[in-house]
């Protein structure tokens, strides 16, 4: 028998939670969450994990799961969603599995490329830097050791450059090197749906997003992890705007435009990122379910 991954994909508050539970329920099957984001679980307000209702309408799986405060990569992801697939694919034919976050979303249906163990005295010096020096420094030091990799990286993204530039510093040979090496085959089919609108209805719905976090409470999930700014978990879209408010750096409207923006830029690069793959099947974020009901059925038959 075969198995099926579908994915669920596309850029932030464009539905897709909805849409994986509809799915889920349709098909009787459980959902995997690749949102990193939504991992953590002292951060449910800024990171839009699903309402309770939700939750309780479909199995959902790595939802905060872990603390801020512990490491946890995007292997150690990989390693324990492939583990949780395997035992869910005894009982289902088809799992969902949603998110925006497309390095998480590629080590699950590709695999991640070979990186060797890092000096762990570097990503704190890198972070430094980041912090007192800003995204600038990271990017023109990856430019300096890995022009290949810094054409198609996303170099507005600390957290990538960061990783790369350990490798790089580690090592002694540029990060490009270690990627696209043959990976493992994996033993289930994907079906990957986008969703996607036109750039003024999907920013008309990160703001509105931002305001209903405001409205429930962010400035106060925000507060609480105030004193733990410092970890990597929370250099993130929605608290980083607001612990600069409690700096004094900003005042609380400003701080909430910045979200917002941020937002929106976030949104660009994944559909930057989803754009490059061909396998994608692209629907309205308005279309009726039933349609993506369909597609899916039709590309699971031709495998039978």
């Amino acid at each position: 028998m075969t198995n099926f991954l579908v994915n669920i994909l596309g850029p932030t508050a464009i539905g897709k939670t909805s849409l994986s539970i509809k799915v889920a329920r349709h098909f009787n099957t459980e959902i995997i969450s690749a949102d990193s984001r939504q991992f953590y679980k002292e951060m449910k307000i800024g990171t839009a994990v699903p309402e309770n209702f939700e939750l309780e309408q479909a199995p959902h799986h790595f939802i905060q799961h872990i603390s801020v405060e512990d490491n946890y990569s995007v292997g150690d992801f990989e390693r324990e969603a492939m583990a949780r697939l395997e035992q869910l694919f005894e009982s289902h034919e088809l799992v969902v599995m949603v998110g925006g976050s497309g390095l998480y979303v590629k080590a699950v249906t590709e695999g991640l490329d070979d990186f060797p163990e890092v000096d762990p005295e570097i990503r704190p010096r890198l972070n430094r830097h980041l912090e007192e020096e800003g995204i600038d420094w990271l990017q023109q030091r990856l430019f300096a050791l890995d022009p290949e990799y810094y054409k198609t990286a996303d170099v507005q993204n600390p957290h990538r450059l960061i990783r790369a530039l350990e490798i790089c510093i580690s090592t002694g040979k540029p990060f490009s090197t270690f990627l696209n090496k043959e990976k493992e085959k994996r033993n289930f089919k994907t079906v990957s749906i986008g969703l996607t609108a036109d750039r003024e209805k999907i920013y008309e719905r990160i703001n509105r997003r931002v305001d209903i976090m405001m409205e429930n409470g962010l400035l106060e999930e925000a507060k609480a992890l105030y004193p733990k700014r410092q970890l990597n978990a929370l250099n993130t879209v929605g608290y980083k705007e607001l612990f600069r408010y409690f700096d004094g750096e900003w005042d609380l409207e400003t701080a909430v435009a910045e979200i917002k923006k941020n937002s929106r830029r976030f949104a660009k690069r994944q559909l930057t990122w989803f754009r490059k793959d061909e396998n994608i099947k692209w629907f309205a974020y308005d279309d009726e379910p039933q349609k993506i009901f369909d597609y899916i059925e039709k590309e699971i038959n031709t495998y039978k």
